[in-house]
């Protein structure tokens, strides 16, 4: 997935003027294409994320779509008063791309785990939150940014993960996707829960929502109804790495 979202970028930029990467202390080798054919629009900026918001901000106010991308804790935790003066307070188009949410990076220790990102984005006005289930999720997701208004942060999985998402369904920023049918309580997923067939093997037909938007939307799900044979049900699971901002809140909205 990760790959993926960064091989987009490259993409949209070699089309687009607009498009700019930053990254911050990322391994020998990220995006060495994208360097060395368009060097003009690549930062590699050392361990200092502050000031990548703040330069990025920046360049968004200049017209340039900046996509940011270091590990999900450095870029929600370490600048997150920056996030929320420079990007949000300004409503400018910045993309935030986290890798490893939610315990990915568990063998690194808790600097790297993830698990509250979610829930500090989502108090923010004016931040949109993606976290695609799959690699080809992500494809469908990448192009939507480009003209997408205010600041957005994508939220990575590990890399690798299955692909459990399909061209069938149109793919919309800030809409629940319907992703099986079925009578028993729905399970919404986020990101990579996506992958839930393992309750094929219960003997239950649970219809299956995935919402990879979380914090934007009309509506507090991002739709009208779920799945179909699902908008009686009297039960939902919530399938999520990390918090995204209080159980008992999202209680309330179901």
């Amino acid at each position: 997935m990760r790959q993926t979202c960064l091989d987009m970028v490259f993409e949209l930029a070699k089309t687009d003027p607009r498009v700019f990467y930053i990254g911050s202390d990322l391994g020998v080798g990220t995006l060495d294409e994208f360097k060395a054919e368009i060097p003009d629009r690549f930062f590699m900026e050392g361990i200092s994320e502050a000031n990548i918001i703040g330069m990025a901000a920046g360049l968004a106010m200049e017209g340039k779509i900046p996509y940011v991308n270091t590990i999900a804790t450095f870029i929600t935790r370490r600048c997150y008063e920056q996030v929320v003066l420079d990007l949000c307070l300004h409503d400018v188009p910045v993309r935030l791309i986290g890798n490893g949410g939610g315990l990915v990076y568990a063998p690194l220790g808790p600097t790297h785990e993830a698990i509250e990102d979610l829930a500090l984005f989502r108090a923010i006005p004016n931040m949109t939150i993606v976290a695609p289930a799959d690699a080809d999720e992500m494809r469908r997701l990448m192009p939507q940014t480009l003209d997408y208004p205010g600041p957005i942060y994508i939220r990575l999985g590990k890399g690798y993960d299955p692909i459990v998402t399909t061209d069938d369904v149109p793919f919309e920023i800030g809409k629940v996707l319907p992703m099986r049918e079925g009578n028993d309580a729905l399970i919404l997923t986020t990101g990579c829960r996506a992958d839930t067939e393992r309750v094929r093997d219960s003997g239950f037909r649970h219809p299956r929502a995935h919402r990879q938007t979380a914090g934007c939307g009309e509506y507090p799900l991002g739709m009208r109804q779920g799945p179909r044979g699902s908008n009686d049900r009297r039960t939902c699971r919530d399938r999520r790495f990390g918090d995204s901002g209080g159980g008992n809140h999202r209680r309330s909205q179901l």
